[in-house]
């Protein structure tokens, strides 16, 4: 059997959950890999067949979507070519983490696609969700990257076909310690707003991972460091807690070290209002508005100890095999490669 695991390269939590899955699935099949998005830090250990330009958000410098950035960077001559040749009609089946090029080649070419992402679990009406409802946002939710089938990951099982996140390895096994600063991400943010918003909260130590910075440099009580992956997840480890975005593999990722966490949605982003509404509702502290006009809320949650307790097993396997077991050997192709047998959770 032969597999397209396409994935979604703006941000880096897609491609980290990638690499602790790509190993698993290549013990079921044959797998190539598709990667579309331009905003990444991270990268794979494995070969990636498919380098696309995709469709993607960039990152503003006050906390939200640059828009303009979006529109003029954006290609739809460019994308409609990459998903009229992307020959998905080569593979039996591709698995869909969000990305929009193999997404839509399926869906005209009638080839069977599967969703695992972060994404899927919003098709689940027990989601919480934030208060002010944003339509534009629950279309492109929708419609960004459809599929056949969804399996989805959140901070909790709030439904059957939604499971805890993916934990890498790397932090599994990390060495955790309390040390006296504070870990933050904050892309939407440049490095000049962070330092002058940061150097007014006193004394506090603060290591920011910039995705601005060329290089590592110092100003009184702030480093700021360019983003690598390994130097990242070992000073998270060693913070007494973290400040970053409302994403999902980052504060999964420190609520699963113990850390204390404070999260502040992207403005513009509904995804990240969505996952900032599931951890307020946890008990983790949400920025709602800009960061100055939140020095009060920051001070409390730098002065109190409050850490939202999780249990993220490693289930990764599990899902995995249950994506083959209900997806593949429970679905018929006819010769024509018309799907005429769905699972349906």
């Amino acid at each position: 059997m032969k597999i397209l695991y396409a994935i979604q390269g703006t941000g880096n939590g897609h491609i980290s959950r990638a690499r602790e899955i790509i190993p698993i699935i290549k013990d079921y099949c044959q797998c190539d890999i598709l990667v579309s998005g331009t905003q990444c830090d991270v990268e794979l250990d494995y070969p990636v067949k498919y380098r696309l330009r995709g469709l993607s958000f960039w990152f503003g410098h006050k906390g939200g979507v640059d828009l303009w950035s979006t529109v003029t960077k954006s290609n739809l001559f460019q994308l409609k070519r990459e998903i009229d040749e992307l020959r998905v009609e080569d593979y039996d089946l591709v698995i869909n983490d969000f990305e929009p090029v193999s997404a839509w080649a399926c869906h005209k070419k009638k080839v069977p696609c599967i969703s695992l992402s972060h994404q899927s679990s919003y098709l689940s009406n027990k989601v919480p969700m934030p208060p002010k409802s944003d339509m534009i946002g629950k279309f492109i939710l929708k419609n960004y990257a459809p599929a056949d089938t969804h399996f989805g990951f959140h901070f909790q099982e709030y439904d059957n076909f939604i499971f805890t996140p993916v934990i890498r390895k790397q932090v599994r096994e990390q060495k955790t310690d309390v040390q006296d600063y504070y870990t933050v991400y904050l892309p939407a943010y440049d490095d000049a707003y962070l330092l002058k918003t940061l150097t007014l909260l006193g004394d506090y130590n603060w290591h920011i991972f910039s995705k601005h910075a060329r290089q590592s440099y110092q100003v009184g009580n702030i480093t700021i460091n360019k983003i690598t992956n390994d130097k990242f997840v070992e000073d998270m480890a060693k913070s007494t807690g973290v400040l970053c975005g409302a994403g999902f593999e980052t504060p999964a990722e420190a609520l699963f070290m113990k850390k204390k966490l404070m999260v502040i949605p992207m403005k513009g982003q509904y995804e990240q209002q969505c996952n900032a509404a599931a951890l307020e509702q946890m008990g983790v502290p949400v920025l709602w508005d800009q960061l100055p006009d939140q020095f009060e809320s920051i001070s409390n949650w730098l002065e109190s100890d409050v850490r939202v307790s999780v249990d993220y097993p490693d289930q990764t396997r599990k899902i995995v095999r249950k994506i083959f077991e209900v997806n593949v050997n429970s679905v018929i192709w006819q010769n024509s490669r018309e799907l005429v047998y769905q699972y349906q959770f």
